[in-house]
């Protein structure tokens, strides 16, 4: 076991694809239930882009591997493993051959561990249906290594195919094209389906994804289909049915559509994200199913990362911005095309206040507020938060703005996804692009704060004055709600509150939340006058119950330990763990409930949730 550095080009990885590469990954691989394992082999194709490198250098975690070989020859490579740091977990260095022909490709049996990072298993009581047992994964941003052993850096791309033997009555879906072309015959076991995939795209490691169950499909559009399990798959083909005119309207902001097919995946309620971009198959939370398809601006945003992440990839962590501040942006675009502008800026109000809040609670000098982060010694799910969206969009806002307004930003943003498509990049790239793009605006980009807005902590320099002429109704209600003595009469009913709509209704919330606490009984008149107790929507459900949290309110705690323990989904879970331990009457509910529902959590839930309730014993991401 020897000690091998993190890269030098990107702090969250040990590989070396700057000295030799890999283009190219080959799965073959079994769907272990029992065992609560994938095994069987990958087959990696290399470039040596050194001549004078004799290693291949990948990152793995917690992978038990039992061979490494040329796959043309048998030779048997020596190779070996570092020693572990945290959840980046180690170096697996290969010893090349002597000769290293283009094309190599070389092939390693492994398996992974029954606790791998990136994969959840379920069992068949953890579904819906409660008949079979599920599997998916979440490999953003360093969790593919304990999946595949590979280089799992968003600096380097490959195309990928698979061979994945699985339980013939359940559906398996990749990240990628369904391939059935039969080809060489394969010894199947009984009981045992094989499929085949392949990307011919070239994508970062991250993006690789599977998903096994018990599924159903529904046409959606020309080339989409929502799967889910069959209990949940009509609610979610009727909540998505906009996924073509997404589709389309990003097409016309960006250019085409490169990856063939799209499809959503409604995964399980223990799924962590709103969504996952993962190409092909957009993976979502069935907390989007709101009934009213209030919640589908996630698919807008997911179907933005198709250029915006997936085609134009930030080279590491430390650049997240690239991902997500554009694909906000794109995504507030798409729905300015579909609902209007002032559409557009309502949503950027929101994600102001979002922003607003993550900076106030990691504090205005936390450098993890930074645009541009720096990793080195920090998983990236630690840095993971609003920032890199909310202050990215603020930003590309601005400087739209400040560059002559959509007639000339949108432009440029096509060309620079044209230009950078199939490539990871950092912010200096996408910087000189700018300048590039705009020889006659030296002066306009010369006179921006780069240092501030890009390596200052804090809430951005400068915030745009955005349209509010669909939360001026919002702010009236809302401060209606704060200066009412509580004297009789109760001077509110159910006609304020339909008159507005699902996202307004999220946005006096939200301004009630930003505010001083209400009084308890204030919030229980706002629940009843409004039903909130028994709405759909989550983004409602969610800023009621921190309300009644921050009231004291005791009949929001039950409630409250309940939504934590019924989804997932981080955007939720982690801020009313935070409330609940902030109020020291409900702290020993949460951490009890928190203990007892872990097991069930994924990884990156489990994990964040431990440090935010400080479980000290349950964070394993101390770097030494």
């Amino acid at each position: 076991m020897g000690k091998q550095a993190l890269s030098p080009g990107d702090p969250t990885s040990f590989s070396r694809p700057e000295l030799v590469a890999v283009t190219h990954v080959h799965l073959s691989l079994n769907v272990n239930f029992d065992e609560k394992k994938l095994q069987g082999r990958t087959d990696l194709t290399i470039d040596r882009r050194s001549q004078d490198a004799t290693q291949l250098v990948l990152d793995a975690r917690d992978l038990s591997i039992s061979s490494v070989k040329v796959q043309s020859t048998g030779q048997v490579l020596e190779y070996s493993l570092g020693t572990a740091i945290g959840t980046f977990g180690c170096s697996l260095t290969i010893q090349l051959p002597v000769e290293v022909p283009q094309g190599l490709i070389i092939s390693i049996e492994y398996e992974t561990s029954s606790s791998a990072s990136a994969l959840q298993w379920l069992s068949a009581e953890q579904t819906v249906g409660k008949q079979h047992p599920y599997l998916f994964s979440q490999c953003q941003a360093i969790h593919a290594r304990s999946m595949i052993p590979c280089q799992d850096t968003p600096s380097s791309k490959v195309t990928y195919s698979a061979e994945i033997f699985a339980p013939a009555d359940l559906a398996v879906l990749m990240s990628a094209l369904q391939d059935d072309a039969e080809g060489s015959s394969v010894n199947v076991p009984p009981g045992t389906r094989l499929h085949r995939f392949r990307q011919p795209v070239p994508m970062p490691t991250y993006l690789i994804a599977i998903a096994v169950g018990h599924l159903e499909s529904r046409q959606i559009g020309p080339r989409s289909k929502v799967w889910s399990e069959k209990e949940l798959v009509d609610a979610a083909a009727f909540e998505f049915d906009q996924t073509e005119m997404f589709l389309q309207t990003a097409e016309q902001l960006c250019g085409p559509y490169v990856w063939g097919q799209y499809d959503l995946l409604v995964l399980p309620s223990s799924f962590p994200f709103g969504g996952m971009e993962n190409p092909c198959i957009t993976f979502v939370t069935p907390t989007l199913l709101a009934g009213d398809k209030s919640l589908a601006n996630v698919v807008a945003h997911e179907i933005a990362h198709s250029w915006t992440g997936n085609l134009v990839t930030n080279r590491t962590f430390e650049d997240f911005w690239l991902n997500e501040g554009w694909t906000v942006f794109l995504e507030r675009k798409i729905k300015g095309r579909i609902q209007g502008e002032p559409a557009r800026q309502f949503d950027a109000i929101g994600g102001l206040k979002e922003l607003h809040e993550t900076v106030e609670r990691r504090g205005s000098t936390d450098p993890l507020t930074c645009l541009v982060h720096d990793l080195r010694g920090v998983d990236p799910d630690d840095a993971f938060s609003s920032v890199p969206y909310e202050k990215g969009h603020t930003f590309l806002y601005y400087l739209e703005a400040q560059l002559g307004g959509p007639e000339a930003f949108e432009p440029f943003m096509k060309a620079y996804l044209d230009h950078f498509k199939f490539k990871s990049i950092s912010t200096e790239d996408w910087k000189g692009f700018l300048y590039d793009y705009f020889p006659g605006k030296h002066s306009i980009l010369n006179g921006i704060d780069w240092d501030t807005w890009l390596h200052k902590p804090g809430m951005p320099p400068h915030i745009p004055s955005y349209d509010t002429s669909l939360s001026d109704a919002c702010t009236a209600l809302a401060d209606r709600w704060r200066k009412w003595s509580e004297l009789p009469p109760m001077p509110f009913n159910r006609a304020d509150w339909s008159n507005l709509s699902s996202e307004q209704h999220v946005e006096v919330l939200a301004q009630l939340l930003a505010g001083p606490a209400l009084t308890p009984s204030k919030v229980e008149l706002l629940g009843n006058t409004y039903s909130l107790a028994s709405t759909r929507n989550c983004e409602i459900r969610f800023r009621w119950i921190r309300l009644g949290l921050k009231a004291r309110w005791q009949p929001s705690i039950a409630p409250a330990l309940e939504f934590v323990t019924q989804q997932g989904r981080m955007k939720y879970v982690r801020p009313i763990y935070r409330d609940l331990y902030a109020w020291e009457e409900a702290r020993p509910q949460a951490i009890a409930t928190y203990l007892q529902n872990k097991s069930s959590m994924m990884f990156v839930s489990a994990y964040t949730v431990a440090k935010d309730l400080h479980i000290q014993d349950h964070i394993t991401h101390i770097i030494p």
